[in-house]
């Protein structure tokens, strides 16, 4: 297939290229490099630095190549950015999607598979784990811009017949994650805790999320290739961890002696999300195979190394 991957450069659009080519695809990567890295991109892929608010370099693009799939990860990822600039985080997660499935339609693609979010579309959530029919009420700008993105695929399939493919996040950790920004916490404590310091805990360290490693996410992009009409899958372990054992056990891996440090809580952060994985195995036959523990394991000599 040729497979254009918005997002590319960064921490999970990178991993899906590098197993795209490995499985014998021809692929492109789009990206502004805002938050994704050179040194993420492989060699293989064909890369064009273009933003996807820039609707005519785009077009330049995706002139003259035939795209049987656009995997869609190029985002603007900060929840707490989205809650300080909402228009900001529309601009690059609404209009930018749209401004790319206005050319996919031109263009004659076929499939889009979408990366979403488990955690920020359903908001504080009324069961746990949350399947895909709990109720959809984002607490976040950036939850609010990927629901009405998944609202969008849905008219797009209607109307023009893209068969779109969300993919419906927990929260994902692993090498090339990010430790600059606000999000992502495991890259953020695991390479503070390598050099040394303190990372601090936001609020009590109570709340929870459903942590999945890179590699298992990067099978579901593989797997969503060959879904069939408009879908919506979690994409999660099922497994609820608190913050504070996130800390405890990446002290222990990284062997530091950091004392436990608690801030202020940040809004628009939710409690408690966990994902009901349940529809995806049964369809596309895809299971979390990477515990939270070796995940772990395997971030922190990333980082290490």
């Amino acid at each position: 297939m040729n497979i254009l991957v918005t997002g590319g450069a960064g921490f999970i659009g990178s991993h899906i290229v590098d197993a795209y080519l490995a499985d014998g695809h021809q692929v492109t990567v789009v990206d502004n490099l805002s938050t994704g890295k050179r040194a993420n991109l492989n060699p293989g892929a064909r890369f064009c630095e273009v933003d996807l608010r820039d609707a005519a370099a785009l077009g330049a693009v995706m002139a003259g190549h035939t795209f049987d799939v656009v995997n869609h990860h190029a985002a603007q990822m900060d929840i707490r950015r989205s809650v300080a600039d909402p228009v900001y985080d529309a601009s690059v997660n609404i209009l930018g999607m749209l401004t790319l499935m206005e050319h996919c339609v031109r263009a004659g693609v076929r499939r889009v598979v979408f990366a979403s979010s488990g955690g920020a579309v359903y908001g504080e959530q009324e069961t746990f784990p949350a399947s895909e029919s709990h109720p959809t009420r984002p607490i976040s700008p950036y939850g609010v811009a990927k629901l009405t993105t998944e609202q969008y695929l849905f008219y797009y399939a209607t109307v023009y017949g893209v068969e779109p493919v969300a993919l419906r996040y927990a929260n994902v950790y692993g090498p090339r994650q990010n430790p600059e920004g606000e999000a992502g916490v495991v890259a953020i404590f695991a390479t503070r805790m390598l050099k040394g310091g303190a990372p601090v805990i936001n609020g009590d360290g109570g709340q929870t999320r459903d942590y999945v490693f890179v590699a298992d996410v990067v099978r579901a992009n593989r797997l969503a290739l060959k879904a069939r009409g408009f879908r919506a899958y979690n994409v999660g372990t099922g497994v609820e961890t608190d913050v504070n054992t996130i800390f405890k056990v990446l002290r222990e891996a990284t062997g530091s002696t950091c004392p436990e440090t608690h801030g202020e809580a940040k809004k628009g952060e939710q409690r408690r999300s966990v994902l009901d994985c349940r529809c995806i195995g049964r369809d596309l036959g895809w299971a979390p195979e990477v515990t939270l523990k070796e995940g772990l394991r395997r971030t922190v000599e990333f980082f290490r190394h």
